[in-house]
């Protein structure tokens, strides 16, 4: 009688588990936070105040109205670069205040 094995590896379970506490999608926001320095550089970096997430949109706080309206012209840029860290679309939208 051959008895079937019950091991995975930590991964499998790790994802396993969040899948099952739907917690995939917040995994994958974090990371497209904590990207933010790597996609902008550090000149923006230093004038983001805070981000955060609100379903599918991306709201970063800029100290400074200039650099907030340049940032508005390339958001689809920086859109796709932090989609493309995570692999799939988790940003549609960023909103600059």
């Amino acid at each position: 009688m051959v008895r079937k094995s019950n091991e995975q590896s930590l991964g499998e379970v790790i994802r396993e588990m969040l899948s099952s506490y739907r917690l995939e999608g917040k995994i994958k926001q974090a990371r497209i936070i904590e990207a933010w320095p790597e996609v902008v550089g550090e000149m923006i970096t230093r004038y983001t105040r805070d981000i955060y997430f609100k379903r599918t949109r991306l709201y970063v706080k800029i100290d400074s109205p200039a650099l907030k309206n340049e940032l508005s012209y390339s958001k689809s840029d920086i859109m796709n670069s932090l989609n493309k860290i995570v692999g799939e679309e988790i940003v549609t939208d960023i909103i600059f205040s």
